[in-house]
């Protein structure tokens, strides 16, 4: 076997290490799943620096990383000009779908843009060097024709990254499925991966701005605000329970503590059914019992024998 033999053969190693990083990026948070709360930020930096020191060892081991995995910028200006083409379409198509699934462009707040860009940015480099680049170059080496390997590419990176499994937006698909044709003919087309590069992060970044989301569009009634308002009573309703202690549960607001039955433990004032003083439990115990019974068959004025029998029975 010959030196270049052995330098694919370890290059093929470190691409299927680069699938398996793509596969597990829900674990990071990172991509697509780059949403606030899902994992640290040290977690989601990690995934791109593994990610980069693959792509970096297969550039130093391939014996052809430009001629065969098209791992370059490819020709500046048409790169370029493909590039910023292909951003605008995703932009436009993103925002009219964001008009028409929320009747708005749902815009986050102005502290997410800095890394919301950055993820953008990081997993168009990631995504469009392994798919577009060495996967799709190799695929055109080994004489596949140019339109089936960008097919080909463009099935392997919905499969790998998720978007078609059940459960995850339709939208996010077709648009993988769009990023997959365009790029991998932009690629072709400009001898490099630049304009796939640029054509996917303005749209993944297009996509955060309009949605809120970084790749992953929430299913109806699954949406964070939507959450938080099932969780909340409703409109015009009082939440009589507030957190007395932070993390130690919560106290009564106003009212008395629960009894064992669950009922407020407020004593009943003495003269009321039953004489003494009971509990709202007690009295609503009392109150079965009388309905099992058949109801209350006591007439106003006339005597009233279980209260004489309780009577007697407290002399």
């Amino acid at each position: 076997m010959s030196e270049e033999s052995i330098r694919v053969l370890i290059a093929s190693g470190f691409f299927m290490l680069l699938l398996l990083l793509r596969f597990e990026s829900e674990r990071f948070g990172a991509a697509e799943y780059d949403e606030p709360g899902r994992r640290g930020a040290w977690t989601r930096v990690s995934w791109y620096v593994i990610g980069l020191t693959l792509l970096a060892a297969i550039y130093a081991v391939h014996p052809q990383p430009h001629d065969v995995l098209l791992l370059l910028v490819g020709h500046r200006t048409e790169a370029l000009e493909y590039g910023i083409t292909l951003a605008v379409l995703g932009t436009a198509l993103v925002a009219a779908f964001a008009w028409f699934w929320y009747g708005e462009l749902r815009l986050p707040a102005g502290r997410a843009y800095p890394g919301a860009a950055l993820n953008a940015i990081g997993t168009a480099v990631f995504d469009e060097a392994v798919f577009r680049g060495a996967l799709l170059g190799t695929l055109v080496w080994i004489g596949v024709p140019q339109v089936t390997s960008v097919l080909l590419a463009t099935v392997v990176y919905v499969l790998v990254t998720r978007l078609a499994a059940p459960g995850r937006h339709r939208f996010m698909m077709l648009l993988a499925l769009g990023l997959g044709v365009f790029g991998g003919w932009a690629t072709l087309a400009t001898g490099g991966i630049g304009a796939a590069i640029i054509g996917h992060a303005g749209t993944s970044f297009a996509l955060f701005v309009c949605t809120g989301h970084a790749g992953q569009v929430a299913l109806p009634g699954f949406e964070p605000e939507e959450v938080e308002r099932r969780r909340r009573p409703p409109e015009g309703w009082l939440d009589v329970w507030r957190p007395a202690v932070a993390g130690r549960g919560a106290a009564a607001r106003d009212l008395a503590a629960p009894g064992p039955s669950g009922y407020g433990a407020r004593p009943i004032p003495a003269g009321a059914r039953g004489g003494g003083e009971v509990h709202a439990a007690e009295g609503l115990a009392a109150w079965v019992r009388s309905t099992l019974r058949g109801g209350d068959r006591h007439t106003p004025g006339r005597p009233d024998p279980d209260r004489q029998a309780r009577e007697r029975r407290d002399r």
